[in-house]
């Protein structure tokens, strides 16, 4: 080896940079430690503003991107970075997942397109690979994906929605829903997620992933969260 090759051999690798454009901290916050044990350099951005203002004043080799932010649309900051930063991968992680969406963000050039909630295992294998430069997912693969996460979340509302509907007609449902909890939903197609919300009375979940129900869909609801402040 000669003097040249040694001492470029001893030079530090730099690890790549990446911003982190996500306005829920609890998300971003875990993204960036998974991310910083990996190696790389984490930057976090809460805002599509902000996100942008990060990428004028420095380069980063890789955007993972929210697209529901409190200003900009992420599918318009994702828009501005390629074209401003055609070399910058992006990796696009969101809650409400559907294959349009799926299909722009492709093709502005998106190297993958997470629903959440996603695994760590998911996110490193993306970023791993939008920054090894190893060959993308095909397109129909990704979009195949969301459109069988779309068709779970439908199945979850669907089933939520019956659990309620129950639990207003039925009084003996609702006696053992209350005090059974969880043990009571067998039979029906719900995640654990849906579950608990159910049993905990988890209102935030429920509109978030259910939607605006009836007063009488809700009346259970209600009641749990009346005994549990009890």
């Amino acid at each position: 080896m000669n003097t040249l090759q040694e001492a470029t051999a001893k030079e530090p690798q730099i690890p790549p940079s990446i911003l982190v454009m996500e306005d829920e901290m609890s998300v971003a916050k875990g993204l960036e430690l998974v991310l910083s044990e990996e190696g790389y350099r984490v930057d976090l951005a809460a805002t599509g503003k902000d996100a942008l203002e990060r990428f004028n004043q420095k380069e980063f080799d890789l955007l993972v991107a929210d697209l529901r932010l409190p200003d900009i649309n992420g599918m318009e900051v994702i828009k501005q970075v390629k074209k401003k930063r055609p070399k910058t991968e992006v990796v696009v992680i969101t809650g409400y997942a559907s294959v349009p969406t799926a299909v722009d963000a492709l093709k502005l050039g998106a190297f993958d397109y997470l629903p959440k909630p996603f695994t760590e295992d998911q996110i490193k294998i993306a970023v791993d690979g939008a920054l090894k430069g190893k060959e993308s997912i095909p397109s129909q693969e990704i979009i195949q994906r969301v459109a069988l996460d779309e068709e779970e979340k439908l199945i979850q509302k669907q089933e939520v929605i019956r659990v309620l509907n129950r639990t207003a007609e039925n009084a003996v449902f609702w006696k053992d829903l209350m005090e059974r909890g969880s043990d009571a939903l067998e039979g029906y197609r719900l995640s654990g997620e849906a579950k608990a919300a159910i049993v905990s009375g988890d209102l935030n979940w429920i509109l978030e992933n259910v939607g605006r129900l009836t007063p009488r869909q809700l009346d259970f609801i209600y009641a749990r969260l009346e005994r549990e402040a009890w």
